[in-house]
Parts: C-alpha cells; structure tokens; sequence
C-alpha cells in the first residue's frame, strides 16, 4: 500500500515536472487545472512546446494568420480551445487533427473569409464553435460533416449573403445556429435539410425581403425562431410551416400586412412578437389554439371597427394582446384591452386617414368585402396585398383591386414590362418584380403609380433605360436595379425620380460613371455600385447629389481615388473603396493619389473602407476628424520614413484601423503603429518619442541612484564588520 502511494506521488511529481519544463517562458502554464495561457503576446504561431497533457489553451489576442495542419497533434488532450483576436484568416485542411476530445472551440472575431470542406476535420466530439465578427462569405458543402455532437454554431456577424443546400449537413445534434448580423437575402430551399435536433435558429438582423418559406419548412423540430430586423414586408398565408415552433419573432421589420392564416402550420405557436412594425390592422389568428400572448406595440394600429374582431377574439380566448392604438384621435396612446367593442367604429374615415400623415390614401370599395384578383393570383380584403409569387406568368395581370398597396410578382417570365402595365392601382406603395427576366422596361411602364414608394427589379436581365420609364412615379424613394445586365449608367433616366433617396446598381458591369449621371436626383442620399466594373468617375458625376451620404464604390476598378468628383458632396460620411487596384507608387508607374486625395471631405467622413486595395503609401488623413469607422487591412504599406505621418496619425487615433506592413521584409505582417524603425526618420520627435526619451533618462538616473544607494549600504555594512 505504502509503495503504490510512494509510485503515485512520483508519478505525479515527474507529470508536473513534465509541466514545468515544457512551458514556454512566454505563456503561463497551470499544473494543476492543465491549462496553458498565452494572452496578447504577439505570437505568430502556436508555440510548440506546450506540455501534452494540456487540456485548456488560451491564445486570446495573438497574431496568428494561419493555422497550418497538424498544428495541435503534440496536445491529443485538449478541451477547449479559445483563438479569439487572433488575426486568423486562413484554416489549413488538417488543422485540428488529433483533437478527438475537443469540445469548445473559440475563433471569434478573427479575419477567416471562407469555410472549407477540411477546415473541421478531425473534432469529433466538438459542442460548441465560435466563429461570430469574421468576414465569412461562403461555406463550402461538408464543412461540418465532421461535426457530428456540435449543439452551438455561432456564425453572427459574418459577410455572409447566400446559404446553399445542405450547408449544415452533418450537424446531427445540433441545438442552436446563430446567423444574426449576416447580409442574408437568398436561402436555397435545403439549407436547413436534415438538422431533425435544432431547437432555435436566429436570423434576425438580415437582408430578406421574403420569408423563405421553403426552407423554413425542412425544420420540423425548432421551437424558436429570431426572424426581427429583416426588411420582410408582408407574410401570406400558411408562410411559416414548422410544426414544432413555439416561439416566433418578426420584429423591427417592414411588415404591412400579415395574413390571418400565415401561421397556420405553426399549430404549437404561443408567442408571437410582430411589435415596431407599420402594421394599421391585424384580423384575429382563429385557427392558432395554442397561442397565448401577442406583441403589437409600436405599429400604427388603427383602432376602429377594424379591429374589432381582432379585440373580441383575443379577450374570448384570454390571449395576452399588447397593443397600442395609434388613432382615432379619441384612442391615440390607449391600449386596446381598455376599450369597449362598441366604441371602435368606422364612420369617419377622412378622420382616420388624417392620423398617419405617411399613410397612402386609401380608396375603399363600396362593398366591404367584396374583392376582385386576376386568375392564378391572391388578394387580401383588407390589407390591400397581392400575391402572385412563383405561378409562371408570362405576362403582367390586371384586375387587382384599386386599394392595392403592396404587389409581389417575383419569380415569373414576364420578359417586358409594357406601357401602362399597372391601371388604376394609385395607391400601390411597394412592387416586387424581382427574378423576371424582365430586359425591357417600356416607357410609362409604371405611370399612373403615384404613390409607389419601393421598385424591385433585381435579379433580372435589364441593360438600358428609356428616359420615359419611370414617369409618373414621382413619390419613388426606393429603386433596386442590382444584379442586371447594365454596362453603362442609364443617364437620363432618372430624370423624373425628383424624391429618389437610395438607388442599387450593385453588381452590373458598368464600367464608367460620366458627368451628370445623377442629373435629377438632388434628394439622393444612398448610391450602392458595389460589384461593377468602374475605372472612372468623372469629376462632375455625382454634382447633382449634393444630398449623398451613403457612396459605395468599392469592388471595382478604380486605380486612384476620385478625387474632384467628391469635393462636390458636402454631407458625404461613408465612403467605401475597398478592393480596388488603387495604388501608390514612388515612381509614378501608376497615377499617385495626391495629398489632397479627400480635400474637403476629411470633417465629414464618419465611415472610410479602403482595405484590399494595392496601395503603398496613403494620403495626409489628419483633417479626417469625425471617423468612426476606417479600415485599412491588406494593403501593402511600404513601412519607410514616408509613411512616418500616417504612424503619427494613428498614435493619436483611439480606433482599429489593421495597418500592417508588407515591406521591408524585416517588418512584414507587423502593426504600422507598433513597428520602431520610424523613429530613426527625419521628424520623429512627437511629444510621445520626447515623453518616451525623458522617462527613459529619468529611469537612468533612478538606476544609477540605486545603484550608489546599493554600494554605499555595503560599505556601511563592511565597516560595521570591521569594528566589530
């Protein structure tokens, strides 16, 4: 017994012997709880001499870009594993391999872009995957077949726009996905395929403009869904078929108009929030037995006999309704519960219409009820929407009744859009045409609609415009015209759009962008030309536009910045130009962008994006006062003594910019801002270098007075031994 508790005791005492001497001095190794910590040490790589019997490592705030295959198999041990802010940008294929018992893995907020096939191998038994605050955009099919007990994949805060079938095959445990914070708008309709084990999906904070209904549909199991803070503005009837779904929030969207059967095959649903919305009235959700409290607060509900029905339903089936009445004039601020049914009424309705300024005027049938809608297509009595979605129309209906406000008649083959296409729909506020192979829009296309407010016409195969297409519409204030065939900017055709206040021509092939191109939009405050081809910009462009505030040129063609065509926006504030050949060369190979490059602009300009560009030096930004945003990653900064007043200005900036050197060699992939070899440069002596230069005299001194303070105590001492 005693000589098995002696073999244990040096067991022990060789494994934390072990411990000792394989940590590296850099990092702090735990013998105890077999943990290894390596905060915000600048380290490159993994270091290699971690002990094997390691179970947590932490390399929180290192600069690691890669992580080569093979990297962890010395530490088959490992649980958990965190790499946040770690500058990590590429996964090796193998990576992970030999980490069999790892369950948490942590590679938030790191620069990864893409998701391959091989990225995960070899974590099988991983719960939990951090990659929130990266720039993901794709993700390979299969990158989580190896994922087999995941139960939590975050994904928020990614770039990611487009989610193909099958993209999480092989998450066969999962609990949670979280996709908040994305640029979602297309969902294939097996994205979710085969996830039986997801309780809750988050989508909120996204670009859908529709439900995917399909795919919604593939989750049987989910009892929870995060859909709020999507522009999505009508939801149709029986549009979310999950059958397990207890939970569901559309809030802070666009929502116009829910159908009273949306939910239908949702039967389990109890909660419902739908509040910061622009719905006036909600018919009563009959067939949802299970449903138990309710969220309307902050839509401009009109609380007329309208809704009467909705109040009565909710009070009979103890439903928790919370609803504020934005009018009558008499109910304003009132909570539906308190009102008596017999004091909602309809007589006045010039009243009514006067309470919400914003709201298109409403001409009612004198039937109440009674509605008319084209063949093949589905029309709401009361919340003046029209369904035509995905019937395989060859040509645009008429009929639909004059109330119209909103018309959804995306996914068919309409090819053209002929004059006069829409009669007598005055009142129609929002028009979907998305993904019609519409290539012409005939001149007065859209006239007779006055109070179109949203044009959607992405996703078609439009190249020009005739300066008469959009005639009439002069309330026009949204108008989508990317992922077209344009090569050109169609000039003159916007000539009628007086109110326009966010035009998308993102992703065409226009290649040039001449003076007067805006011509006609004083009151433009967004323009999106991501994705296009541009070289150039000429200096009067954009001299209509003295409104822009949003400019996004970036993903182009642009090799200097366009200078002269800016100075002329006086309240511009974000300003995107990354992944352009822009460049900066000593020898004038290339046209240099001058010092004055954003003459003007600096006091304004709150957001700057300039990263993936070839630039090697930048222009004077001291006059850039307002910034609260600017980005500078992968650009390849020649670090000499003439970028010596970009270092100055980043040591006054108190925001990340990602400034790395690329040159000279000695320096590459270090920080602009915490490199030395500036300050041998002509002009280095900031109030910082002096500070720095002054405290280390006094420390000098201090030392040489300790030193003197040391020797004379030892001469006391060895006088004292000599008397004594």
């Amino acid at each position: 017994m005693r000589a098995s508790a002696n073999l244990l005791l040096i067991s022990t005492l060789l494994i934390g012997k072990l411990v000792a001497e394989r940590c590296p001095q850099i990092c702090i190794c735990d013998r105890i709880k077999y943990q290894v910590m390596c905060l915000n040490k600048n380290l490159t790589e993994v270091p290699v001499n971690i002990p094997q019997v390691t179970q947590r490592f932490d390399l929180r705030g290192n600069k690691i870009k890669v992580i080569p295959a093979g990297t962890f198999l010395p530490i088959p041990y490992l649980t958990h594993l965190n790499l946040q802010r770690c500058k990590v940008e590429r996964i090796e294929e193998g990576a992970f391999r030999g980490l069999g018992r790892l369950v948490y893995l942590n590679l938030a907020s790191n620069n990864i872009a893409f998701i391959y096939q091989e990225s995960f191998d070899g974590l099988s038994s991983l719960r939990q995957l951090m990659l929130e605050n990266n720039r993901i955009e794709e993700i390979m099919p299969g990158a989580f077949g190896q994922l087999g007990f995941l139960s939590f994949l975050n994904l928020a805060r990614n770039s990611l726009v487009y989610l193909p079938d099958m993209v999480f095959q092989g998450l066969q445990l999962i609990k949670w996905i979280n996709l908040s914070h994305n640029s979602l708008n297309v969902l294939a309709n097996e994205a979710f395929g085969g996830l039986p084990t997801l309780r809750r999906l988050s989508l909120d904070y996204n670009e859908l403009q529709f439900l995917p209904t399909d795919a919604l549909s593939r989750l049987s199991g989910t009892n929870r869904l995060d859909l709020g803070h999507n522009p999505i503005a009508y939801i149709g009837e029986e549009a979310i078929e999950m059958a397990s779904l207890k939970q569901l929030f559309l809030d802070n969207m666009a929502l116009q108009d829910v159908s009273h059967r949306a939910f239908i095959k949702s039967p389990l649903l109890h909660t419902l929030d739908m509040h910061n919305n622009q719905l006036h009235v909600q018919q009563p959700l009959t067939e949802m037995a299970h449903l138990k409290k309710i969220n309307l607060t902050g839509n401009p509900v009109l609380c007329t006999c309208y809704m009467r029905p909705f109040k009565e339903w909710a009070a009979k089936k103890r439903i928790h309704a919370d609803v504020v009445c934005a009018g009558p004039v008499i109910f304003r601020e009132e909570q539906l519960e308190s009102l008596r049914p017999t004091d909602m009424k309809c007589k006045d309705h010039a009243l009514e219409e006067k309470l919400l300024p914003s709201m298109p005027t409403v001409t009612r049938s004198p039937e109440e009820g009674a509605v008319k809608c084209p063949d093949g297509c589905t029309c709401s009595p009361d919340y003046q929407h029209g369904n035509c979605d995905h019937r395989n129309l060859l040509s645009i209906p008429k009929g639909f009744p004059s109330n119209t406000q909103l018309l959804d008649l995306r996914h068919n083959e309409f090819h053209s859009v002929p004059k006069d296409s829409f009669p007598g729909l005055r009142n129609l506020t929002s028009l979907h045409l998305q993904n019609c192979r519409i290539a012409t829009l005939q001149p007065g296309a859209f006239q007779d609609l006055k109070s179109l407010v949203y044009l959607y016409l992405s996703n078609n195969d439009i190249s020009s415009l005739d300066a008469a297409v959009f005639k009439g519409t002069t309330q026009l204030a949204y108008l989508y015209l990317d992922h077209n065939g344009f090569t050109q900017l169609p000039q003159g055709a916007f000539g009628f759009l007086t109110n326009l206040f966010a035009l998308h021509l993102e992703h065409n092939s226009i290649s040039r962008i001449p003076d007067n191109a805006l011509s006609g939009m004083e009151k433009l405050h967004w323009l999106f030309l991501t994705g296009n081809h541009i070289a150039q910009v000429s200096p009067r462009a954009l001299s209509h536009a003295k409104m822009l505030e949003k400019l996004h040129l970036d993903d182009n063609s642009l090799q200097e910045v366009p200078t002269r065509s800016l100075r002329g926006l006086p309240i511009l504030s974000e300003l995107k130009l990354s992944k352009n050949p822009i460049k900066y060369i000593k020898d004038d190979a290339f046209l240099p962008i001058s010092s004055g490059a954003f003459t003007g602009l600096g006091p304004r300009i709150k957001s700057l994006y300039l990263e993936k560009n070839k630039m090697h030096g930048v222009p004077d930004f001291s006059g850039f006062t307002a910034l609260e945003v600017i980005n500078l990653n992968d650009i390849p900064f020649h670090c000499d003594c003439q970028l010596l007043p970009l270092r100055k200005w980043l040591d006054k900036l108190n925001l990340r910019v990602g400034a790395t050197c690329a040159s000279p060699a000695e320096v590459h992939g270090q920080k602009v801002k915490r490199i030395t070899a500036f300050q041998s440069c002509p002009g280095w002596s900031t109030k910082k270098a002096k500070r720095t230069s002054s405290t280390k005299a006094k420390a000098k001194v201090s030392r040489s007075s300790n030193k003197r303070q040391r020797a004379g105590k030892r001469q006391m001492r060895a006088s004292t031994k000599s008397k004594v």
